[in-house]
């Protein structure tokens, strides 16, 4: 891995702010294009833009083409069984919601149970407790230790025949850490229950392999795997999208329309209402390109240093206290320091060029697990360098001395 070199393809990486140059550890959020995307972008809309699946002139043609092409290219991703089980939707909350409001609302009756963790982003809880709200049903909650680990012994106790739904994340967006999501969804199979797991924060870090794990839905967000904004994947097994009601009326959804009755589409087409964000969809083949041609194994080899640094540079900066050591995890760091709260450590990291996420990170739950109101997050990405560190590290340093 040479991030010297990669970073030459990511020309927001060459900017300064405030006269610095930038270092972006903030990935979590979003991460930075490569020309390669950007250059994706710009080819769709000067030489291809068109509507798809419903025009006969060449344009439309081709833009139906490189839509669907990126389909069969999210299907070998994360190795779908066929490119059918991809539904694109705008972002990982919108296919957790599709799949809240379609089998999620088929399959919950009163007195039913679903299964989240005390480590869900907001979009991974919300959805849930709304429709347990609606249809009678009770949402549980698998408890974390302080460092930040899935208690398995709890979630077991948890799992019983009224289980109907397990919905957690791959890997947590604060605390980073890596969940064995294949042992949880092969305990929830043993109960009958479905699952469906939150990747945000895995597709970027990890090699994703939806038949191993054998998860009954997988979600993840174009932007957070070097791609577009606005566009998300949601991987289904064929017999669950087979089965399961459109999310949404119009457009591509429809096979036929009387004022009477209206017949559906195939899936993936029956849960892609209204035109779609071509543009991004053809982009996003262009970042999973580019992720794949880095490789994903030297990516997360990479990254894993990088977290080692951190956690050994930042564990030298005096009142600092990590939040989140589990021992299996992703680039994700977060932490405190002392009194100082953490949009003023952000603030004043900013005017040094470094650019951190502050804030409860969505997760307002796991905020109250650890008694505080907000962390300060560092997230890598494989184009970070230990010198963003170490300049992170300096910044941090400057931040107590102003409140000295």
């Amino acid at each position: 891995m040479n991030p010297g070199r990669i970073r030459r393809d990511f020309p927001i990486l060459s900017r300064k702010v405030h006269g610095k140059p930038l270092a972006y550890l903030d990935n979590a959020a979003t991460s930075q294009k490569p020309q390669q995307v950007i250059d994706a972008v710009s080819r769709y809309y000067s030489r291809t833009n068109a509507n798809i699946q419903r025009g006969v002139h060449l344009l439309s043609v081709r833009a139906t083409d490189a839509y669907e092409a990126t389909r069969e290219r999210v299907q070998r991703f994360v190795n779908a069984t066929r490119a059918e089980e991809i539904v694109f939707v705008r972002s990982t909350t919108e296919g957790i919601n599709l799949v809240a409001q379609t089998a999620g609302r088929s399959l919950l009756n009163p007195g039913d149970e679903v299964i989240v963790s005390q480590m869900e982003h907001h979009s991974n809880i919300v959805p849930w407790q709304m429709l347990c709200q609606e249809k009678g049903a009770r949402l549980r909650v698998i408890p974390v230790s302080g460092q930040g680990e899935m208690l398995l012994d709890e979630y077991e106790k948890l799992l019983n025949p009224r289980t109907r739904i397990v919905a957690v994340t791959h890997v947590s967006n604060v605390l980073g850490t890596i969940n064995p999501v294949r042992k949880m969804v092969e305990m929830a199979h043993g109960h009958g229950a479905l699952v469906l797991l939150d990747g945000a924060q895995a597709a970027p870090h990890l090699k994703v392999d939806v038949q191993e794990l054998d998860c009954d839905f997988y979600c993840f967000s174009g932007h957070k795997v070097y791609g577009p904004t606005g566009i998300g994947i949601l991987y289904g097994k064929w017999k669950h999208l087979e089965s399961m009601p459109p999310y949404q009326g119009g457009g591509e959804m429809i096979r036929s329309v009387s004022f009477e009755k209206t017949t559906y589409n195939e899936p993936p087409h029956k849960f892609e209402g209204g035109t779609p964000n071509i543009a991004g969809v053809v982009a996003l083949a262009a970042a999973l390109d580019y992720l794949e041609n880095l490789g994903l194994d030297r990516i997360e080899a990479y990254e894993n240093e990088l977290l080692e640094y951190a956690t050994s540079r930042l564990s030298q900066v005096p009142g600092l206290r990590l939040i989140g050591t589990a021992p299996s995890k992703a680039a994700v760091l977060s932490f405190v320091l002392d009194e100082i709260h953490p949009h003023d450590m952000g603030t004043i990291l900013d005017l040094e060029g470094v650019a951190i996420r502050t804030g409860h990170h969505c997760a307002q739950p796991l905020m109250d697990y650890y008694g505080l109101p907000a962390t300060a997050r560092a997230s890598l990405a494989f184009y970070n360098t230990r010198e963003e560190i170490d300049a992170m590290c300096r910044g941090l340093r400057k931040v107590i001395e102003v409140f000295e």
